[in-house]
């Protein structure tokens, strides 16, 4: 591969490393190796069976521009712009053990179905197609945006809906079981990010009007407005209890709403955190939240992925190692994943611990 390193490294953990191909295919990770005599190695305490604190993921052809972990932590699902969608192993040595083909533009988002059965993922091709994860194959392609779909989110609990969010300024509710859209909320504008409430009463649409806006899924008009953000809102992610909101924008920041049902309008901003710039090629960059709700990440334009303190708003981590565009970050357990423009993945063991 064009990107592949010629000699051996060194991951920054301070153990060797060297490349391995997976049984799978062209997939590589970082997996370590025996430390030749004399060399100084410093004692790192692991938190995962990854097989090295940090894995780098490489096999796609084309931007990494989605990346998210199964309901079980035990896998890993990205998305990318050379339009296919590979799933690894988060474990020993992350093998890419399967490959899924068949968008015709490039993956913009992919998300999983609570019970970790399908995939579901958004494409410029117009489309979202659901996949099936123990046979491999897709047993859906959803028609019905007239432009590009930049984003898809599925509910957490109870029956299986999936949110997708796109160009042509629509936000459409699927049934997986079903062949066309059983809801549709129109906008004026781009929606470029979507997410579910955690009783999937709501969705959240957020888009290049720099607002986010809550549709009731009961009444389908717009319960609220989340207004703040000063650019496009790229990625919205909903916490592990459910109460809060996480946004990120072009505007260089990203923010905490308080969404639970009986909060005032006026006061549901709760949080800003700064330190991610997006940087001159305006990706949708994606956050997330840690699986306790303390901490949030997301990547950067600057080529690293940054992790805040929800209590301080302080920067914990700035995470190098990629040469591209950080577009979406996830994090499972005690450890966190990254895709990148530079056609790779990172996965790494992180220990907030150490910063409390």
């Amino acid at each position: 591969m064009s990107d592949k390193r010629k000699a051996d490294g060194v991951n920054q953990a301070g153990s060797l490393v060297k490349r391995q191909k997976s049984e799978a295919g062209n997939s590589l990770a970082v997996v370590p190796t025996e430390p030749p005599k004399g060399a100084l190695m410093r004692t790192v305490k692991r938190t995962s069976d990854l097989q090295a604190p940090i894995m780098l993921l490489t096999g796609h052809e084309g931007e990494v521009l989605s990346c998210k972990f199964s309901p079980s932590g035990r896998q890993l699902a990205s998305g990318s712009f050379d339009q296919m969608i590979y799933l690894w192993n988060a474990f020993g040595e992350c093998n890419n053990y399967m490959a899924l083909k068949g968008h015709t533009g490039a993956v913009l988002e992919v998300q999983w179905s609570h019970d970790g059965r399908n995939i579901y993922s958004a494409s410029t091709d117009k489309t979202l197609c659901i996949w099936d994860t123990e046979i491999g194959e897709r047993v859906k392609r959803l028609r019905g945006h007239t432009g590009f779909v930049n984003s898809c989110a599925s509910t957490r609990r109870g029956t299986e809906l999936v949110v997708s969010g796109s160009d042509d300024g629509t936000a459409k509710v699927w049934d997986p079981r079903q062949k066309h859209a059983v809801k549709s909320f129109e906008n004026k504008y781009a929606i470029t990010a979507t997410a579910f409430s955690q009783d999937a009463g709501l969705i959240f649409a957020g888009g290049i009007d720099n607002q986010i806006r809550a549709w009731d899924l009961r009444k389908d008009e717009v319960m609220y407005s989340l207004t703040g953000h000063f650019d496009t809102v790229t990625g919205l992610r909903i916490s592990p209890d459910g109460d809060y909101l996480l946004s990120n924008a072009m505007d260089n920041t990203v923010r905490i709403w308080d969404v639970k049902p009986f909060a005032p309008t006026g006061t549901r901003l709760q949080k800003i955190f700064e330190g991610a710039p997006h940087g001159f090629e305006k990706n949708l960059l994606r956050p997330c939240w840690s699986p306790d709700g303390d901490y949030v990440a997301t990547g950067s334009g600057d080529r690293s992925v940054v992790v805040w303190d929800v209590a301080t708003q302080k920067i914990v981590y700035k995470l190098p190692g990629h040469k591209g565009v950080c577009n979406e970050v996830d994090w499972t357990g005690s450890i966190i994943a990254s895709a990148s423009n530079d056609r790779t993945l990172f996965i790494g063991e992180l220990n907030v611990e150490e910063v409390k």
